[in-house]
């Protein structure tokens, strides 16, 4: 028997099951046998039963949950592929009106390859069941092996991203792979097509509406749906097939299992040191130490004594899993708590952006006067302070987009030799221009340093990217170096002769 769903037909053929039951699916009415009937409801799913006193299956009671305001059992959409494949594999009759996308005939126009690990990749991905998180480095062509993703779904797709840069560069992206109209959600923009593009915040906003008219769906730089609130466009959309994509899904907790419930494992992944040479442009790096001006130390000092004095008084241990709330509590209730916090925000201050950093920012700018420099901080008085200095542009998240897009074309262009950014430039724009960084400050985050990294790694003839790390020497801000640096990124030891 023909089955005309082909979601089913893919999920049979995975499973190995060969249905001979034959039943009426999709809209279509059904008959008298009909025992099942599921349906899209505000980010969930409605699963009914003909003969409602008999209890749920078990497998499928591991889903759902009975809901006595509508009378039926109700999941989460992202459950619908789940739910689909047990009707199918016990031959249990039913009705789909939760599925509303369509099956596409794309055409693909792109004239590039993939290259060997992109072909691996995808059929990794494929392998999988068309689920999963692909790890690829910035810079390597995650979105052209979403482009063949796409291809070979075939489906209604929806790509969500972080930002409105990168919405736009994506609907670019695609319209010329494909000669087809690009949707996209977001920044005054609700155009929803059969390929549309969306910021996760939009998303996020619009999923329980529109979370059964996607069959695929990308999430770029996938590690933001760790985040509560945006963990919700994955939960409440039907797609049975999804890919996430990011230069660095674990990097932070490996353990943490939240996208593979909401996206399945990471199956295919491949590291900056194995691509160094090839895909991407070698490089050196080179953490410089900087010592505090002996007034500066001083401040240092005193802000800092005020601050750790805090923490033992109330046994507050930041490295625990709820350090920076307790701090927070505690200064909010605690006599003595707004002097900490101030202490807090002042040594912080002082060691990203102390004048001897800024001296050696001059120097670096000369040395590198003829390269195309990034310089990165991780806050936005310290960019703007840098960009006052030495007349360069800086580029925040206040930056409106046209100003961004200037910049940037400036960038290229070598009008502009340098530019300043917190963490606007820490993922998704493209800046291949761009050989030197200079890390003046940032967090204690892996995943920000690999893409601070990744920012100067596109290739380009005879380049070697060079990254340059600097710290306040005697203050917390070695310990966040070492953090950040735990990546197989930085296994190789400082690299360039100081």
């Amino acid at each position: 028997m023909a089955i005309p769903n082909p979601e089913i037909r893919f999920l049979l053929r995975k499973l190995r099951i060969k249905c001979k039951v034959p039943l009426l699916f999709g809209r279509s009415l059904l008959n008298k046998s009909t025992m099942y009937q599921i349906d899209f409801h505000a980010g969930t799913l409605l699963l009914s039963h003909s003969m409602p006193d008999q209890p749920l299956p078990a497998q499928l009671a591991a889903y759902c949950q009975y809901d006595p305001r509508v009378a039926c059992w109700r999941a989460e959409a992202m459950r619908y592929a789940d739910i689909i494949t047990y009707l199918y594999r016990q031959k249990l009759p039913y009705q789909d009106l939760a599925k509303d996308y369509q099956e596409l005939t794309l055409s693909f126009h792109e004239q590039r390859q993939p290259r060997p690990y992109q072909r691996a990749a995808l059929q990794a991905w494929l392998k999988n069941g068309r689920r999963g998180v692909v790890a690829l480095p910035t810079g390597t062509g995650k979105s052209f092996l979403a482009l063949l993703a796409i291809l070979h779904c075939q489906r209604s797709t929806l790509v969500v991203v972080p930002t409105l840069d990168l919405m736009a560069q994506w609907a670019g992206q695609l319209e010329r792979a494909f000669k087809c109209p690009v949707g996209m959600l977001g920044g005054g923009s609700k155009n929803l097509l059969e390929i549309s593009v969306s910021t996760y915040d939009s998303a996020m906003l619009q999923m329980e509406h529109i979370g059964r008219r996607f069959g695929l769906l990308v999430v770029d730089e996938c590690h933001h749906l760790r985040g509560e609130s945006y963990q919700q466009l994955a939960r409440f959309c039907i797609a049975p097939f999804r890919l996430g994509l990011s230069a660095t899904p674990d990097a932070e907790n490996p353990q943490d299992q939240t996208l593979q419930n909401l996206l399945g494992p990471i199956c295919y992944r491949i590291e900056i040191d194995q691509l160094e040479g090839k895909v991407l442009a070698p490089y050196q790096t080179h953490t410089i130490e900087v010592e505090l001006d002996p007034d500066e130390q001083r401040l240092y000092d005193e802000n800092r004594e005020i601050y750790i004095a805090f923490l033992q008084q109330y046994q507050i241990r930041l490295g625990g899993a709820r350090g920076w709330k307790d701090f927070l509590i505690a200064c909010a209730r605690q006599p003595g708590g707004r002097a900490a916090f101030e202490a807090y925000l002042e040594q912080r201050r002082i060691s990203r952006s102390c004048k001897a950093k800024i001296r050696l920012i001059w120097q670096l700018l000369q040395t590198h006067r003829n390269d195309r420099m990034l310089i990165f901080t991780a806050d936005n008085a310290t960019a703007y302070d840098i960009g006052e200095q030495f007349y360069l542009p800086v580029l925040t998240h206040h930056s409106k987009v046209s100003e961004r897009k200037q910049m940037l074309d400036y960038f290229r262009q070598g009008i502009y030799p340098a530019l300043v950014t917190s963490r606007v430039l820490n993922e998704g724009v493209d800046v291949p221009e761009a050989n030197v960084g200079i890390v003046v400050s940032g967090s204690g985050s892996t995943r920000e340093h690999v893409q601070r990294l990744g920012r100067i790694l596109r290739p380009g003839p005879d380049k070697t990217a060079l990254l340059y790390e600097l710290i306040s020497e005697g203050t917390s801000e070695r310990y966040v170096s070492e953090r950040r640096r735990m990546h197989r990124a930085y296994e190789k030891p400082d690299s360039m002769p100081n």
